[in-house]
């Protein structure tokens, strides 16, 4: 059962805080499909309409890659299924001057910034064109080009990563937020304290945004804290926090554009708790059957951010059966056309292993270097 932050709490956050009245959650988009106008967004049709397409490809994309993981063609991916309007309303909320620091669910975010498909397969396949240089596992990428920091695994680092950069942005006074994403659980890491604190204090650029879908792995939400909820969290930092419907696009737009607006303000930092769930497993390295019921993940189904947004676009005349069926297609085209040419790409060479450590190689690596592109290969291995 989701939980809402008390108005005792609420009464304790600063009054620049965008919060709900009475510590509800925000909800922008009804069961109907409409909008309620008090706190709807007003986005542009054609943004909408760009959004849902976009969704759907990550939808999709997701569903290839678990296919491919299981055929052994690649070797990890950790997907997004259920989260998508958490992940792409908050990008979308962004400025082009703003970065995101991702947790590792966000490569729809990443894809919408600009990161292109086909960069990304690469980087599932680990190859030459990977712009992680296969040094990582899948779905641990990045792109300067799209401001979206590179993925590590260890739980919370980029909490302070973000806020480090906020802060030397504020300093040389750039006109630039930060977003973090995290899951629920890394509220429980040394980094989401350090990172919230030093945030409130020094008032800097930083949207703190939880994706709470439910579990950390296998760990429910009421392992995690004794809290009534997490955004409650902000308080005792400092810093104005809310809850929204993290399956309602429009909720998550409104929620974070106006985060976005207190940083660009000069008035610091908010906490999103985006209240969603995680349809798959954790990772296809994960079993959900071992520690959940099936009747809740369906019961989650039926509140799936793509069919609520279906709904409005229905609603609003802006999308027919026709248009998914034409996009539907095309998508298939364009995964079909990634994975060729990911799969057909070369591996990254032995030598690049030592690329990028330093500005010049001290003597010893340059001789490591010399005795493994000169030494015997294992057999089946080529001379990349």
């Amino acid at each position: 059962m989701v939980t809402t932050i008390t108005p005792a709490a609420w009464s304790q956050v600063p009054s620049t805080a965008p919060v709900v009245p009475g510590g509800a959650i925000l909800e922008v988009q009804r069961e109907d499909g409409s909008l309620d106008p008090t706190n709807d967004p007003k986005l542009d049709p054609e943004l909408v309409v760009a959004l849902y397409r976009h969704m759907v490809l990550v939808r999709l994309l997701d569903e290839r890659l678990v296919l491919l993981q299981r055929q052994g063609r690649i070797g990890f991916h950790i997907g997004s299924i259920g989260e998508e309007a958490a992940i792409l309303g908050s990008a979308a909320a962004l400025r082009d001057s703003d970065w995101i620091f991702p947790c590792y669910r966000e490569f729809g975010a990443a894809l919408w910034r600009g990161m292109t498909l086909e960069a990304y397969m690469h980087n599932m396949f680990g190859d030459a064109s990977d712009p992680a240089k296969g040094r990582q596992m899948p779905d641990h990428y990045t792109s300067r080009a799209a401001k979206f920091g590179s993925i590590s695994s260890p739980i919370g680092t980029q909490i302070t990563q973000a806020v480090g950069f906020g802060w030397a942005a504020k300093m040389k006074k750039d006109p630039l937020a930060t977003l973090v994403y995290f899951g629920e659980g890394a509220t429980s890491s040394n980094e989401f304290h350090n990172g919230m604190n030093f945030a409130g204090v020094f008032k800097t650029p930083t949207v703190f945004f939880c994706r709470n879908n439910g579990w950390a792995i296998s760990v429910p939400a009421e392992r995690q804290t004794a809290s009534a909820s997490f955004a409650e969290k902000g308080v005792a930092y400092g810093v104005p926090s809310l809850q929204c419907d993290g399956n309602d696009l429009f909720a998550v737009i409104k929620a974070t554009r106006d985060a976005v607006a207190r940083a660009a303000a000069g008035e610091g930092p908010t906490l999103i708790e985006a209240l969603t769930y995680r349809i798959s497993g954790h990772s296809t390295s994960d079993d959900p059957k071992a520690y959940r019921k099936d009747e809740v993940v369906e019961g989650w189904r039926k509140k799936d951010p793509i069919l609520r947004l279906r709904r409005y676009l229905d609603v609003a005349n802006l999308w027919s059966d026709a248009q998914q069926a034409e996009l539907e297609a095309k998508i298939e085209v364009d995964l079909k056309a990634a994975v060729a040419t990911a799969e057909a790409a070369p591996a990254p060479s032995l030598g690049s292993m030592f690329d990028d450590v330093y500005g010049s190689l001290p003597w010893n690596l340059e001789e490591q270097k010399r005795e493994l592109l000169a030494g015997p290969r294992a057999k089946g291995h080529g001379q990349h």
